[in-house]
């Protein structure tokens, strides 16, 4: 079976390879070694002042954002479930919070959040997605973060990166803190978190707050190469193997030019066989499709093709199917994706196949590429 929902995301063998090894214990200076080498990695990646790690999903680095960077009001954007739940913890942590809420496929605009922002001088964090899963939707985060600095410099700006960090060069300039998470575009199993975080984050944090979530404690821990409670020292062995794997294939740049490149063909091959892609604003990270028979395609494409995309949650449910493009996805699987889409609109009586989805795919994805 073809993994290809937007997470987890596949693993590749030499990474699992990694983590198979013998159990290391966390409190060593062969892990501290390993740890040390990976930080050097994710700074490099996330181009940040600090970057942190936890042992958690991708919803613990979002409540320890907001916990320890969200002092009075959260602004959150919701076009989906991840913007939805970023005001959902500010509630549960007893701060207040306003929020802009758009349908899925729309993205927020700048003015919107500026006039929030003019509304309540309470305000002093925002939060939003760059890569909206829930819709694949792509929202203009660093026109954003601009604004927003430049309006009031002090408000801290949390980008959930988490399919974002690692398929497109992110402007942070003006993000207080970027989050990832492990089984996206870094292709590992579910379980390690990563915030990158700007010096005026840190000065904001101060003490931190909270226990376990407290961004204070783990900076000053992993600034000496270890964590403050147990590391996910597996996770971690297999980020290192993948950052050196990314590295080995052409670094980020590459990898972000073959990202966008198979997204664009995806999604003008699916554009041809007469399929619609739901959001105004598409993120790189996934290819995402309305149409009335989502369920049934899900259905024919994986028990027929062996293909398994991700649908739709709540008021999408059975109306979209998402098609993951992070990781070092090969050539062929994502043409034999395409080209399965296309035979199971034949089969569903919707159009007769002719092969015009992978032309159009191999057309744009192969175009101008050197031959070594």
């Amino acid at each position: 079976m073809l993994l290809f929902t937007p997470g987890p995301t596949p693993v590749p063998q030499n990474v699992r390879n990694a983590m198979s090894d013998e159990t290391m214990h966390h409190r060593t200076p062969e892990f501290e070694a390993i740890f040390e080498k990976t930080r050097k990695h994710l700074f490099s990646l996330f181009g940040s002042d600090e970057v942190v790690m936890l042992s958690s999903s991708g919803t613990g680095a979002m409540e320890a954002s907001v916990t320890n960077l969200c002092h009075n009001t959260l602004l959150n954007v919701n076009s989906g479930k991840f913007g939805e739940r970023f005001g959902k913890i500010a509630v549960a942590n007893g701060l207040k919070n306003v929020e802009i809420k758009n349908e899925w496929d729309t993205p927020v605009s700048v003015e919107d959040v500026i006039n929030a922002i003019k509304n309540d001088a309470n305000i002093d964090a925002i939060a939003v997605q760059i890569s909206e899963s829930a819709g694949g939707l792509r929202h203009p985060v660093e026109a954003i973060a601009s604004a927003v600095k430049a309006h009031n410099p002090s408000i801290m700006v949390i980008a959930d990166g988490i399919t974002a960090v690692g398929v497109e060069p992110i402007d942070i300039r003006n993000i207080d803190c970027l989050l990832a998470g492990s089984q996206k575009a870094l292709m590992l199993p579910p379980g390690l978190a990563i915030l990158g975080l700007s010096n005026a984050a840190i000065e904001k944090i101060g003490k931190g707050k909270g226990y376990y979530f407290n961004l204070a404690t783990e900076i000053k821990a992993q600034r000496q190469n270890t964590t403050a409670w147990t590391a996910a020292t597996t996770l971690i062995i297999g980020l290192l193997e993948v950052l050196e794997t990314i590295e080995k294939n052409g670094g980020m740049t590459k990898l972000y030019e073959n990202t966008q490149k198979r997204a664009e063909a995806i999604n003008a091959a699916l554009q041809a066989i007469g399929l619609h892609i739901y959001p105004q604003m598409p993120a790189k990270s996934m290819t995402t499709v309305d149409d009335a028979d989502a369920s049934k395609i899900r259905k024919i494409l994986a028990q027929k093709f062996s293909v398994n995309v991700a649908g739709g949650q709540d008021h999408l449910t059975g109306k979209i199917f998402r098609i993951n493009q992070m990781g070092l996805i090969p050539d062929y699987e994502a043409a034999w994706v395409v080209n399965a889409v296309e035979l199971t609109l034949d089969m569903l009586g919707r159009r007769k196949y002719d092969g015009s989805a992978n032309k159009i795919f191999n057309e744009i994805l192969f175009a101008n590429r050197a031959l070594v």
